[in-house]
């Protein structure tokens, strides 16, 4: 238990004290985390690295504005500057300020080429910029020096994914479920990526009866994508009679697919 005690000339956190904190976050034991850094506030505690702890755990918990400015009090610390650079890029990218979060996260990985949270987000950012050899080689640098974390796998999966390469996205999906078998996001783009290759039966399969509704969902829209317009509504039509209440984004999906369906019956007419 992290244990805090004023000193009469400088006053910091111990190793202990900052591992017990760190352990806290790391465990989602938030609670024990915040009474912790309280216990370090209260003590009158200048430390760039509490800071630095603060914003870790603002961020963990979504509270991006806070995790913000507990960053940039730990920014100006040269011993804290690069993670802080790193938890604030993060939290830019998290609350869609993609511009600044490219630019802070590319400072964050020059202060520290192992900062691999820090290039998992900026890989993640060129993504959305489609800047395709910027987020390969981001992700390259990523799965480096993390040791091929799952949640680089799942991102990287999506990327390529993104980029139509659908075999080494799936590839790349099961490789994170092999290492974290209870990663929600990559068993869901797996099934995407199996829907998107047309094999519906397997991105449908092996779910609870409480989400087959949303997996039919998502293989319907994934269908859509391919320009299956048939199986879509298929799928779509059997998402929403397994919901016993009104299912928004079934029947949005499925208007769009009836849309593009008729649209591109018409195109074939007018060619004829």
């Amino acid at each position: 238990m992290a244990i805090f005690k004023r000193e009469a000339k400088a006053q910091a956190l111990s190793p202990a004290a900052l591992a017990d904190i760190q352990r806290a976050i790391d465990e989602q034991r938030l609670l024990d985390a915040g009474r912790y850094l309280n216990q370090g506030l209260l003590a009158g505690i200048k430390d760039p690295r509490l800071n630095l702890l603060d914003g870790n755990l603002n961020l963990t918990q979504g509270h991006f504005q806070a995790a913000l400015d507990a960053f940039a009090a730990a920014e100006s610390a040269p011993e804290t500057r690069g993670a802080a650079l790193e938890g604030k890029g993060i939290a830019l990218s998290l609350t869609g300020e993609s511009d600044k979060a490219v630019s802070v996260l590319q400072a964050a990985v020059a202060a520290n080429p192992a900062a691999w949270r820090a290039w998992n987000a900026l890989a993640s950012a060129y993504d959305g910029r489609g800047q395709w050899a910027e987020a390969n080689a981001a992700y390259e640098q990523a799965m480096t020096t993390s040791g091929g974390a799952a949640i680089v796998l799942n991102n990287r999966g999506y990327s390529r994914l993104l980029q139509h390469q659908r075999d080494l996205a799936v590839t790349d999906f099961v490789a994170a479920l092999r290492k974290k078998p209870d990663l929600v996001e990559a068993r869901t783009n797996l099934r995407l990526a199996l829907a998107m290759g047309g094999d519906y039966d397997r991105a449908i399969a092996g779910g609870t009866a409480s989400d087959q509704a949303a997996l039919l969902n998502n293989a319907g829209f994934a269908a859509a994508m391919r320009g299956d317009y048939a199986n879509a509504e298929q799928l779509l039509n059997k998402a929403l009679a397994l919901k016993s209440e009104y299912y928004a984004v079934a029947s949005d999906n499925l208007k769009i697919v009836r849309a593009l369906s008729a649209h591109n019956e018409g195109g074939s007419n007018a060619a004829r």
